[in-house]
């Protein structure tokens, strides 16, 4: 059958397209089920391969998926207690459960859902939060902790991913045989299994993001029947699971921006004016998606972090990360309970607040001539310390005339101050000189007491951080920047060690960007007041602190800003990392747990067969779409219409997954794992699905869209694709789990290997497994 505006080419089989329009309305059109607005093979379903016919009903459906979740259930529970140790990142999201059920504030990059369900689970099996997963290798059994219960989790989750990946295929139009390929290089998967049999997160990731999937799916697919509340309810869904996919773990973030990508499109689309849609029409369906999409994920995404502050309110961990106005809000925390007002002429010691290095100075002068043959001041040397010292000793100088007693004797935000040296009786300076090991900033110095001749260069700025004005300095609380107040440079801190001649201590020296937020100090204590007598009675006239409020947008903005710096920051080398490019090859893997006794591993790295596969079905797809443009260009129609449409809507949505849960990690500074790789890995299972599909047929289910009274229907199309596409799916999965058990000892972590054993499951030589036997070259 001819659709119009088409012929057929005896010569060569392909189609020519001519410029006839149609005579039908534009309304009409849109109005027509497009997921494939022509076809050309219809046939009688009933005339199918028996075996397909039995495999599409209900019955036969279910039995598949039954199959499939079964198997999905035992592979990920198998052995699920072993080993009874800390394995990998369970040394961290094991203890941070722990910190849920003990409330113990902490701090992470991931945002917090996964976690809380992983305290939750804990705290349903019993588990005391006493134990704190410090160290991989940790036993389980000895501490008496459920972690069974806790690993059960992931894994039902994990489960629970291989029906829903089949399900997505099935929505999308596929046949139950192309459906279950897809499921099966998920359920056969080394890496899959691996990860959702521990306390990760990954497993909770990809569940999150595979019904994300599906709801956007079933929404797409009641484009007919707008705003009903079937298509309210799936809207819904989609951002629901979104925003538990983005809480979950930080990359969540990428599946929001594909379904972002997806939204516009669509919107692109309604905006045609060849659709015949008013503007009222378009700012619905743009309000809609505002608020199924964006505003709802936003108020479910604050409110798992309203959770997290809720539970978490005694001093922890995490503190030391936060504000100190944050640190305020937690019972027990340090800088609640021993925060205390500065009076001049106290004697005071100052930490660094990253480097925890005390200001320190001693009689030793820097030298006459540094190693490059810089000329220094030969001044007295003021350093970073990082141990107890009387040399740490400041005592706190006014630059104004103060009240005999009383709280005017407080010293306060933006006052300006002079800091004498206790032990060397001399007054902070800096001045323009270059430091020792940075030319480009500021030596600092002292100056002697009774030496009025550089006043001026010993007087510096007291700026609180976040402070208001006339806020009162504390010790604990009280961070400050001190900016010098003739050359507005801030005192500040690195990593660099001075030579030999400064007893390779710290160097500290004048920055100049007076708001660097890296020159932030805090008073550790106060020594003594003016008189030289301890201060203890001045503590206790005060009275017993209660925890701060802080407003939950300031704590959720404020941790946000963390969790993307850290994030960032995590670049230091691991010896398991890996970079993007080698992810959907399997060259390198990651060693999560290591036992000399018996000389068992647990290595996570995926089916090799399963992901060449899908490598393959991705250059096929987007080869087929690069030569179906060409032909199209040429005046060529290769592929019919309703097949066309399918490989560039439904499997071109898949290609988006995959693109955005990958490409982004090119531009990547941080750490980076294998593990990262796997949601791309299941959305490329999806494109293999889709591409076998074409490969076996140029048949499709059609129509899969909700048609409402006004849809022009299309006569019903079923896909064929006969006895060979079963038996192939069979053969690959078949050949697949041969693959997976190969591998099962390395996913298990059991049995133990010899190292002949160990080097014939080392498939590539990229892959690093302990207890390898030596090998010997003739």
């Amino acid at each position: 059958m001819s659709s119009p505006g088409t012929s057929t080419s005896s010569s060569s089989g392909l189609r020519h397209r001519h410029a006839v329009l149609s005579e039908q309305s534009v309304y009409e059109q849109d109005q027509t089920q497009d997921d494939e607005h022509v076809g050309h093979i219809y046939q009688d379903p009933r005339k199918r391969n028996p075996v397909e016919l039995a495999l599409e009903t209900p019955k036969g459906s279910a039995f598949v998926v039954a199959a499939l979740t079964s198997l999905s259930f035992a592979l990920r529970f198998y052995k699920i207690n072993h080993p009874d140790q800390v394995v990998f990142d369970e040394v961290h999201f094991g203890k941070f459960a722990a910190y849920y059920i003990s409330r113990e504030y902490y701090f992470d990059v991931h945002p917090p859902l996964a976690k809380l369900l992983f305290g939750l689970a804990g705290w349903f099996v019993g588990f005391d939060g006493k134990f704190y997963f410090e160290n991989i290798g940790d036993s389980y059994t000895d501490n008496h902790v459920p972690y069974v219960g806790m690993r059960a989790l992931p894994a039902i989750l994990g489960s629970l991913t291989v029906p829903v990946v089949y399900a997505i295929m099935k929505e999308s139009g596929y046949s139950t045989v192309i459906a279950a390929f897809s499921a099966l290089l998920v359920l056969f998967d080394n890496a899959h299994v691996a990860q959702s049999r521990l306390i990760l997160l990954d497993a909770m990731l990809i569940f999150f993001m595979s019904l994300t999937i599906y709801s956007y799916i079933r929404f797409r697919k009641l484009r007919y029947r707008n705003f009903t509340i079937e298509w309210w309810t799936w809207l819904i869904a989609t951002g629901t699971f979104m925003a538990c996919t983005w809480a979950s773990k930080v990359n969540g973030i990428l599946t929001v921006f594909t379904i972002g990508i997806a939204v516009l499109i669509d919107l692109w689309d309604i905006l045609d004016i060849k659709k015949g849609h008013s503007m009222e029409y378009f700012w619905r369906h743009f309000m809609a998606r505002a608020i199924g999409l964006i505003a709802i994920p936003f108020i479910l995404y604050l409110s798992f972090f309203y959770i997290h502050f809720s539970i978490l309110t005694t001093s922890g961990t995490g503190d030391s990360f936060m504000s100190p106005a944050f640190q305020e809000t937690l019972a027990g925390n340090d800088m609640l309970l021993n925060s205390h007002e500065i009076h001049y002429y106290d004697t005071i010691t100052m930490k660094h607040k990253d480097s925890k290095v005390f200001l320190h100075s001693h009689v030793e002068k820097y030298p006459l001539k540094y190693d490059d043959g810089r000329i220094s001041s030969q001044g007295q040397q003021v350093t970073g310390y990082a141990h107890n010292d009387t040399n740490n000793f400041w005592q706190i100088i006014p630059t104004k005339a103060l009240p005999e007693t009383g709280r005017g004797r407080i010293v306060r935000h933006h006052d300006v101050i002079r800091l004498l040296h206790v032990n060397t009786n001399s007054h902070l300076l800096t001045h323009d000189v270059a430091s020792p090991l940075m030319p480009t900033n500021q030596e600092f110095t002292t100056w002697p007491k009774d030496d009025h001749t550089r006043y001026n260069d010993t007087t510096f700025q007291l700026v609180l951080v976040d402070g208001d004005e006339g806020s009162a300095w504390k010790t604990k609380s009280g961070h400050f920047r001190l900016v010098h107040v003739p050359t507005k440079v801030s005192m500040w801190t690195h990593s660099g060690q001075l030579p030999d001649w400064a007893f390779k201590q710290q160097e500290i020296n004048g920055n100049k960007n007076p708001t660097e937020r890296t020159a932030t100090w805090f008073v550790n204590e106060i020594i003594a007041d003016e008189t030289g007598d301890d201060i203890s009675d001045r503590m206790e006239q005060q009275p017993m602190k209660q925890p701060r409020k802080m407003n939950f947008f300031r704590k959720f903005a404020e941790l946000q800003l963390l969790m993307l710096q850290h994030n960032a920051g995590l670049t230091a080398s691991h010896p398991y990392a890996s970079g993007p490019i080698n992810w959907p090859f399997l060259i390198s893997g990651i060693s999560f747990w290591t036992q000399n006794d018996g000389q068992k591993q647990i290595y996570l790295i995926g089916n090799l067969i399963g992901w060449w596969a899908c490598v393959i079905g991705l250059s096929i797809y987007v080869g087929v779409l690069g030569a179906d443009l060409i032909a199209r260009r040429r005046g060529m129609d290769p592929i019919p219409d309703p097949v066309r449409n399918r490989l560039w809507n439904n499997a071109g949505f898949f290609l988006l997954v995959w693109g955005i849960h990958y490409v982004p990690f090119f531009l990547m500074g941080r750490q980076l794992f294998i593990h990262h790789y796997l949601p791309s890995h299941l959305a490329s299972a999806l494109v293999a699905g889709a591409v076998l599909n074409f490969t076996l047929s140029e048949t499709i289910n059609y129509p899969i869209s909700v048609a409402d009274g006004s849809t022009r229907r299309r006569p019903k199309q079923y896909s064929d694709i006969g006895l060979k596409g079963p038996i192939i799916v069979v053969v690959f999965g078949l050949v697949l789990f041969s693959m997976f058990a190969y591998m099962a000892p390395l996913t298990y972590g059991t049995p133990g290997l010899t190292g002949e054993e160990v080097n014939s499951k080392r498939l590539l030589s990229t892959w690093t497994l302990h207890f390898a036997a030596k090998t010997v070259e003739s």
